[in-house]
């Protein structure tokens, strides 16, 4: 697998285009925000991760250029749902997201 790199936003306010922003809900086994958090880290790029939660419920904030990815994998495991993806670009440019 290639090295995934993350780009700090300091350097490049809008490396990574789409602000994505979703809940996941537990399905069958309970929900580890550590686990999910790496293997986000791990398999996509982007930066500024946030995931948050308990066994039952995460909260997840990523900035990437390919948030179908992202949803595609927080769909495989658990329940998802208050999606939200942001073109940053487009937001500081004052025109509707």
């Amino acid at each position: 697998m290639p090295d995934i790199h993350s780009i700090d936003a300091e350097e490049d306010q809008f490396a990574y285009r789409y602000d994505t922003q979703l809940l996941i809900d537990r399905r069958d086994e309970d929900l580890d925000e550590d686990e999910i958090s790496d293997y986000i880290t791990s398999h996509f790029e982007g930066n500024s991760l946030i995931a948050a939660g308990d066994e039952d419920m995460i909260k997840i904030h990523f900035h990437t250029n390919e948030p179908w990815k992202i949803l595609e994998y927080c769909a495989s495991v658990g329940e998802i749902y208050d999606i939200v993806v942001e073109d940053m670009i487009r937001q500081s440019a004052g025109l509707d997201g």
